[in-house]
């Protein structure tokens, strides 16, 4: 016996969530499926206990630059490792808590199990079956680990086990350093964890800048060991993990794995749609409407495999929930391209990265945080800013950082790319003194001296070429 409902959500991750809002504003005739733990990837294992150990990490390095300060006995300051992973978990379970008060008041319109598609309109779950008007599919993502590591058992780590550590080993390999990589090693090297950090690519966090990539680089290679640019095998010893890459050969503790996250789709039976399937199982789907093919599914979050990131994830939600919902489908222009990761100095990339520039049509303004006046008083002076402008208008195009205050800045620059904004407009706008946000300013001057327009208004106004100054 079939139930019939108006729309079937597949997944309570934030995507899925999303998509529950818009949709329960039309109808009250939906369902909620969700196969395994609840209370999203972000506030379980992902953007909320990382960045709350991220904390403690820079919180216990600061004592570093205390000398600098005149500030006498930091040497003498000791961590206690447990006690910061139980301050991570029991922030991760009031954050959770409160994402799981949602699917709860739904009530018997969440149903807890793995859902299975035995038709275009209709989903299954263990004897359930549902048959819908709309579908969407939001099934979120799982860390990718290679089957011949598995057996490594509890010596493996991936950021969904982490954080069930009660203390932290001697010492420990990273592997992939994308952005969760990134974070994680830094945090544990500034926890006491001497860190062995691998990736098999030189573009580290997903900057493909060189001179920004060149900075992320040199100043991660100061806080921990850094093997670049081959492939890594691992194995088990008595002890341990033997981690062989290149030349490398040594022995650590524990490996925490991050090189990666796949879209949960396999068990879903995609076969029963009757599309065609990319090479990685991958069905087609519009990023504007969230539709699947031409089908009355759509598909949203991590599970698309696109845009890995909770405020994309938030959006692709909304969309689908609204178009499940809809006689017309609405078409949506997506937000400007923006991506951060929360390491010391911060990496962040904002509309085009600089592999996707025509660089005979760009201009590029820099600013080296080493001399900026308000980076050093706060011995913050580390990093790189690079802007990409049009070499016509000077409109702006994006950017890539390496730098102090990177979340800050990329969202300033994020809303005047979004808004269409040339590097003349920007400069005509405020900015205070001293402020990080200066090295903005000096960057885009740079790309205003080599561009045509500007100089009616205060846009012209010059540095002071003073480092107490600018």
């Amino acid at each position: 016996m079939k139930t019939h409902v108006d729309v079937v959500i597949i997944g309570a991750g934030s995507a899925g969530l999303a998509a529950v809002r818009q949709v329960k504003k039309k109808t009250d005739s939906f369902v909620l499926m969700n196969d395994g733990p609840y209370g999203t990837t972000c506030a379980r294992v992902g953007c909320m206990p990382s960045k709350a150990l991220i904390e403690a990490a820079n919180a216990y390095h600061a004592r570093h630059k205390a000398e600098a300060f005149g500030i006498r006995g930091s040497a003498g300051l000791s961590i206690d490792v447990p006690a910061v992973l139980q301050r991570v978990r029991s922030l991760r379970d009031r954050f959770v808590s409160g994402v799981l008060k949602s699917t709860e008041a739904l009530g018997a319109r969440s149903i807890a199990g793995r859902a299975r598609f035995v038709g275009p309109n209709t989903v299954a779950v263990g004897d359930q079956q549902f048959e819908a008007g709309r579908i969407i599919i939001a099934t979120g993502s799982h860390p990718v680990v290679p089957a011949s590591w598995r057996s490594l058992g509890d010596r493996l780590l991936t950021t969904d086990t982490f954080f069930e550590l009660k203390n932290l080993p001697a010492r420990m390999a990273v592997i992939g350093l994308g952005a969760i990589g990134v974070e994680m090693a830094q945090a544990l090297s500034r926890l006491g964890v001497d860190v062995h950090a691998f990736s098999n690519s030189d573009r580290l966090a997903g900057i493909s800048d060189p001179k920004v990539a060149a900075c992320l680089q040199e100043s991660l290679g100061s806080e921990m060991k850094l093997y670049i640019g081959h492939e890594v095998d691992l194995s088990a010893t008595r002890d341990g993990v033997r981690v062989q890459a290149g030349a490398v050969d040594l022995e650590v503790d524990q490996v925490l794995v991050a090189i990666g996250r796949k879209p949960n789709l396999d068990e879903l039976g995609l076969a029963e749609l009757d599309i065609d399937l990319d090479e990685r199982g991958m069905p087609p789907f519009d990023a504007k409407t969230m539709q699947v093919a031409d089908l009355p599914i759509f598909i949203a979050g991590d599970v698309n495999g696109d845009l890995g990131l909770l405020h994309e994830a938030a959006d692709e939600g909304f969309i689908a929930g609204v178009n499940a919902v809809s006689a017309e489908l609405t078409c949506y222009e997506r937000r400007t391209p923006l991506a951060i990761v929360f390491s010391d100095p911060a990496i962040a990339a904002v509309g085009q990265r600089f592999s996707s520039l025509d660089l005979e049509q760009c201009l590029i303004g820099r600013i080296d945080f080493a001399r900026q006046g308000r980076a050093l008083t706060a011995q913050k002076n580390k990093g790189v800013l690079r802007i990409y402008a049009a070499r016509g208008d000077a409109r702006l195009l994006g950017a890539e950082m390496c730098a102090p205050a990177a979340e800050h800045l990329a969202h300033l620059l994020a809303l005047a790319i979004q808004r269409g904004l040339t590097a003349h407009e920007l400069l005509a706008m405020p900015f205070y003194h001293p402020v990080l946000e200066e090295g903005l300013r000096t960057a885009l001057r740079e790309i205003s001296k080599q561009s045509q327009g500007g100089g009616g208004d205060l846009s012209a106004c010059d540095s002071f070429q003073i480092e107490a100054l600018d």
